[in-house]
């Protein structure tokens, strides 16, 4: 999945689009997308000026936003203007290494369950074969009244 196909089912952008490409989908099963992490950032210059970091809640929220991706595809559903989708929980959310610029980060997302409009994924980042982040998310599609 490109970028283009992404923009379809992700209703972010520039700034907080944080999914580049889909490399690997298994339908109702698994993902694997990546974020190229660039010193363009609009977060490096605060966070940190001497030492630049990518922020571990946007290393959730790129895991999050995979997990949205598989979601939408296994559904057969796309983000509309009337409904949203919020963070339900994290658990269990541990950051082994910092993100920094030039690092490409592996998101993969796996759903554990679904029940009405709630999804559970266990999610990881990496950076190579190292462990950068991981959590299991929870996520719910809620219609705007």
């Amino acid at each position: 999945m490109d970028i283009n196909e992404i923009l379809n089912y992700l209703p972010h952008r520039y700034p907080f689009l944080l999914v580049d490409r889909v490399v690997e989908m298994e339908e109702g099963k698994r993902i694997v997308a990546i974020k190229n992490v660039t010193i363009n950032e609009p977060f490096f210059p605060g966070h940190f000026p001497h030492r630049p970091v990518m922020p571990g809640v946007l290393i959730l929220e790129a895991m999050a936003q995979a997990a949205a991706l598989l979601s939408f595809k296994t559904s057969g559903q796309t983000p509309d203007d009337n409904s949203v989708v919020y963070f339900a929980g994290i658990d269990g959310a541990r950051f082994k290494r910092p993100v920094v610029p030039g690092d490409q980060l592996i998101l993969e997302a796996e759903i554990i369950r679904t029940m009405r409009n709630i999804w559970k994924y266990k999610a990881t980042a990496r950076v190579g074969d190292e462990l950068a982040a991981e959590a299991e998310l929870m996520c719910a599609i809620k219609a705007l009244s």
